[in-house]
């Protein structure tokens, strides 16, 4: 069934499938990334994608389903931005003139001026020709852009950053997969970095795992008691109206592993009480169990709680079929009302730590000496079994150490060994991270082009992944330029509009500043770039290239990029979701 749609600003036309729309893989084990199509016209016109987008770019949450692939098609063609005209009496700060505005909606783009005056956008549309500048920025054959929001992101604010700003992302959200930004508490952590020179802006998650270590609960694995649990929403709650954006949880590693489903229908309800956003690192990936996985996390949606699946992904899984039967799960929750999003990194390989391919029963609390010593064979057959399920020990190459670079099967040619007596004597489960090849590319881009999935990098500027260099600079070379899945301004909405509206940084009830959008009186994160001229630089054996072809990248009004080149400008901010938005944002 396809979704109703509202048209207010978007002309939809009804097609049968097209062909030629099928998704082309690039080899998982090759680690390089396409070079943009020369051909490709400048404003990221193209063949629409497999998503339909709404008039205003948000997708109604209990009506939007998954759409096949090539059903419906989108206006692409600019349109003239209404008046009225903008003019001023005095020279403003930044004028962006000439450009193709894509606003964030998901609607077509706009021939439209852009006008930032201090921190904020002042105007969209028309300019006078007698307008004075700063700052002007032809923009002529360019796309011109809200700042990119990546919804899942690691490392410190104040590191350099410069990973994100190459690629146009100029806010992150900090604190995944159950751990918080920092040990110590939200406002103490905000108020630490408020002041520091910070590259994007940064928005605070509370952990659930830290939630449980400052609780004294910690690698806890009885059934917690009714006390227990108190103590964790209160922690919860406390976090929340400090001004973490929502919860994150990382079911696939300690402490989350040892939460059952009480403890986590329990933190679910301050979180529904703040309107902040779960998300989480499903307890499973693999594809016979990512359903239950699911089930899990839907069930703090029966709470109250908006939900969020972390870099949705399938290990094992293959073809479009299988994405399809996902998306209409996910579907059929928000028919009952479930508030249910996800983000996905365009990379066909994971990567976390090496103890993701060690059993529960040799992790922490356990002793893994005693766990060699007395079930060592239980733990070498686990260890074969496991890494041959997920595609033999080619499969798996590490980033980290001395061993950065190798595949395991090359590990253990040089030391001899079988590959599972590698893993259990000399690294261990805590001895290495790693990239595993274990996605399918039909699969994993048709998760992409579900109107509710966003975009994610997963990485910061330490990453061992190239994910964190070049997700967002992915999308655009490869999806919308490449293979013409996705239609430029869907693409935007995924970067901007939705996850300002998933996080609730669109809302002006709960952000100080509203973002996501380039409307007048929200903040002045904004892009221009040519969309074919967009690379993805970084690769699995090159995993700290910078992106490339972001020819201006505006943070708070201020230019992080200007004609091309890095300046040493920050203007980021520690944004906190602020009930009524009654405290300054502005430091």
């Amino acid at each position: 069934m396809i979704a109703r749609w509202t048209l207010s600003r978007i002309a939809l036309v009804l097609l049968g499938p097209l062909s030629g729309l099928a998704l082309a893989g690039c080899p998982a084990s090759s680690g390089s990334t396409p070079d943009a199509a020369s051909s490709a016209s400048s404003d990221g016109a193209g063949v629409p994608s497999a998503s339909a987008v709404a008039a205003e770019g948000s997708v109604t949450a209990a009506t939007s389903a998954p759409v096949p692939a090539g059903s419906i098609v989108v206006s692409t063609e600019p349109v003239d931005a209404p008046g009225p005209v903008f003019t001023s009496d005095g020279p403003v700060d930044v004028l962006i003139q000439h450009g193709l505005v894509y606003d964030g909606s998901g609607g077509p783009p706009l021939r439209a001026d852009v006008v930032i005056q201090g921190d904020e956008i002042a105007h969209v549309g028309p300019t006078s020709p007698e307008l004075k500048a700063k700052l002007t920025v032809e923009a002529k054959g360019q796309a011109v852009t809200p700042g990119f929001i990546d919804t899942h992101a690691h490392g410190d604010p104040t590191s350099d950053n410069t990973n994100f700003v190459y690629q146009g992302v100029t806010s992150i959200c900090l604190g995944q997969d159950g751990k918080s930004p920092s040990d110590d508490r939200i406002a103490s952590w905000a108020k630490r970095n408020r002041k520091k020179k910070l590259r994007v802006n940064s928005l605070p998650f509370v952990g659930h795992g830290t939630a449980r270590s400052r609780t004294k609960i910690g690698l806890a694995k009885d059934a917690l008691s009714d006390a227990q649990l108190g103590k964790l929403q209160d922690f919860v709650a406390g976090e929340l109206a400090a001004g973490a954006w929502g919860l994150t949880t990382g079911l696939e590693y300690r402490p989350g592993s040892l939460a059952e489903t009480r403890e986590l229908r329990a933190i679910a309800k301050p979180v529904a009480t703040a309107d902040g956003v779960i998300m989480s690192h499903l307890r499973s990936e693999d594809d016979d169990a990512i359903d239950a996985a699911l089930d899990e996390l839907l069930a703090q949606a029966e709470e109250g709680a908006r939900v969020h699946v972390s870099h949705i992904k399938v290990v094992y899984g293959k073809g479009e079929a299988r994405a399809e039967a996902l998306l209409d799960k996910l579907e059929q929750a928000r028919r009952k009302g479930y508030r249910v999003t996800a983000d996905i990194y365009p990379y066909n390989a994971s990567y976390t730590t090496i103890s993701i391919v060690f059993p529960d029963w040799a992790k922490p609390p356990a002793s893994y000496k005693r766990v060699k010593r007395e079930r060592r064979d239980e733990l070498l057959e686990f260890l074969r079994e496991r890494v041959t399920r997920r595609g033999g020990p080619e499969a798996t190459l590490f980033g980290t150490g001395a061993l950065a670079g190798l595949t395991l099967a090359e590990v253990a040619q040089k030391k001899g060994k079988p590959f599972e007596e590698v893993l259990a004597f000399d690294i261990g489960p805590g001895g290495a991270s790693a990239a595993y090849f274990v996605m399918d590319d039909a699969l994993q881009s048709r998760l992409l082009l579900d109107p509710q999935v966003m975009v994610s990098t997963d990485g910061g500027y330490s990453s061992s992944h190239p994910r964190g260099y070049g997700a967002f600079a992915t999308v655009i070379q490869e999806h919308v330029m490449k293979r013409k899945a996705l239609p430029l301004q869907e693409a935007v909405r995924k970067m901007t509009g939705l996850p300002a509206d998933t996080l609730r940084l669109s809302d002006a009830a709960f952000s100080a500043t509203r973002r996501g959008r380039l409307e007048k009186g929200w903040a002045a994160d904004v892009l221009v770039f040519d969309p074919a001229e967009i690379e993805a630089r970084a690769s699995y054996d090159k995993p700290r290239r910078f992106a490339s072809g972001m020819r201006w990248v505006f943070v708070n009004g201020r230019a992080a990029i200007a004609d091309g080149k890095l300046k040493s400008r920050f203007a980021g901010r520690i944004l906190l979701k602020q009930k009524g938005a009654d405290q300054a944002e502005k430091p």
